[in-house]
């Protein structure tokens, strides 16, 4: 009940804060064009992928990612309320149209899976020693993350993921709430970490930054990991 509790209550948080979705055109029913979007986004493939599927893990993956988030990201780009030293002057640049057609793009797209998680090695131990230690922990942080994921963490009131981007990660369209499977580790890592020293925050409302203050590193990194894995 406790955990149901939890859930809910991060949903309903949501809708009565600083966090709600930003309205632009594709509210009022202009949709964007993705095969034009995909000629707008050829500058965006050097860090994110041709098609969206990013080759370096710190570099977010936009495949398949909802419209609707994208057109709140890019539209907090272009209007400060995001900042970001690459990011932040290419969104400039772009105007509505732009910003709606690269969106359509990018979420017709399908994002890659991704390849299963691995520790760096340890150099103070051989090498099967150190594989299999290395599989233990994956399997454990795994196992919590999934936990995490799905009950959040009562007794430091972390709420669940579940809550907002779904079972599998999906996300919520209408919510503009981002999907997350598939992503990478690396990137989730990172913008949990940001969130969680405020480094990234568009107001004092917002509601993944009440939520990462209260997690650990280790709970950061094993969340990230089974993100990661979801399909």
């Amino acid at each position: 009940m406790k955990k149901n509790w939890l859930a809910l209550s991060l949903a309903w948080a949501l809708a009565l804060s600083g966090t709600a979705p930003i309205l632009h055109a594709e509210d009022n029913g202009a949709a964007g064009n993705s095969a034009a979007g995909k000629g707008k986004a050829s500058s965006c493939g050097g860090c994110h992928g041709e098609n969206g599927n990013s080759a370096m893990p710190t570099f977010p993956k936009l495949a398949q990612q909802h419209s609707s988030y994208l057109l709140n990201q890019l539209h907090a780009f272009k209007g400060g309320n995001r900042n970001d030293p690459v990011m932040s002057p290419m969104a400039m640049a772009l105007s509505d149209a732009d910003i709606l057609d690269i969106a359509a793009y990018y979420s017709a797209q399908h994002i890659s899976a991704n390849p299963a998680p691995k520790l760096p090695p340890d150099e103070d131990s051989d090498a099967a020693t150190d594989e299999k230690k290395a599989k233990e922990t994956i399997q454990a942080l795994l196992a919590q993350g999934s936990n995490l994921y799905r009950n959040g963490n009562l007794t430091s009131e972390v709420s669940a993921c579940i809550a907002c981007h779904g079972p599998s990660g999906e996300g919520n369209k209408p919510a503009a709430f981002p999907s997350l499977r598939s992503q990478h580790a690396d990137y989730l890592i990172k913008t949990l970490t940001d969130f969680k020293s405020g480094a990234r925050s568009n107001n004092v409302d917002n509601m993944m930054v009440m939520i990462a203050k209260k997690m650990s590193d280790e709970e950061i990194k094993a969340v990230s990991y089974h993100i990661s894995t979801m399909k």
